[in-house]
């Protein structure tokens, strides 16, 4: 299903019945990483998925995709829906906008999920590095697509998921390259949102993993235990969701 938002097209989905949950991808993912989740979850759950403007079936808004536009873009999206309040659940990228959403419309927000993500803003190491992107995908979009997927993985699980990774490569050398810097330009500019975070007074739970080539899962516990969250380290790298699918799924139920 497709609605507009700033006269741009954004695909969603919804299944089940029950307390809704919001499910937000990450960076070079689409709203199909939470296939695995859907015919369990959406027995006791109203699920919404959604592509985030320039992934998937959604299209490009602006030359940078905040994670404040990309939380408006979900609100939009619930209103429509008339849904009130939800749990988010949110990989990577998602967890950030989802920290955007509970900055702007906390009172909406029942339960914070957030899965392989942090409350930090970029370092200057880390702001360097997608500046750089941005001059490599200019060049050769796919060579990058390429790179950045493949890290995505802990070096023990890329040859054991070799085929799910061509699968996420072939779906993101489909999006437009205007996309991809978008998300790049607003992840290198968002904001340190540990405060938010820390003053978010309903459940507030956190899933790393041990192998992550992107957040040092020790550092990562760490800020996260400053913002008195619950943490669940499980086995794996950055892309819980397929390289450790079944305990990500046990510790969503159990965590609701």
């Amino acid at each position: 299903m497709m609605f507009q938002f700033k006269n741009t097209p954004i695909h969603f989905e919804t299944f089940g019945k029950g307390p809704a949950k919001v499910l937000l991808h990450g960076f070079l993912e689409s709203s199909n990483m939470w296939n695995p989740l859907i015919p369990e979850f959406s027995k006791k759950n109203t699920l919404i998925t959604m592509d985030f403007p320039g992934h998937g079936k959604s299209g490009v808004i602006a030359e940078i995709h905040t994670m404040e536009l990309m939380a408006e873009v979900v609100q939009e999206l619930l209103q429509q829906l008339k849904i009130s309040s939800a749990t988010f659940i949110g990989h990577s990228m998602g967890g950030y906008v989802a920290l955007a959403y509970a900055e702007m419309f906390s009172e909406k927000v029942e339960k914070l999920i957030l899965l392989n993500s942090t409350p930090e803003a970029d370092s200057e190491e880390r702001r360097e590095n997608r500046n750089r992107a941005l001059k490599v995908i200019r060049q050769n979009p796919q060579a990058y697509i390429s790179m950045a997927i493949g890290n995505l993985f802990a070096e023990s699980s890329r040859e054991r998921f070799d085929k799910r990774i061509a699968i996420l490569k072939k779906e993101a050398f489909a999006f437009p390259v205007e996309g991809v810097t978008a998300a790049i330009k607003g992840m290198r500019d968002r904001k340190d949102r540990s405060a938010v975070l820390k003053n978010f007074t309903k459940p507030k739970n956190a899933i790393l993993a041990k192998e992550d080539p992107i957040l040092p899962v020790w550092d990562t516990k760490r800020i996260f235990d400053q913002c008195d969250a619950s943490v669940k380290i499980i086995e794996g790298g950055h892309m819980s969701m397929i390289e450790n699918e079944e305990t990500v799924a046990e510790y969503l139920h159990l965590i609701g």
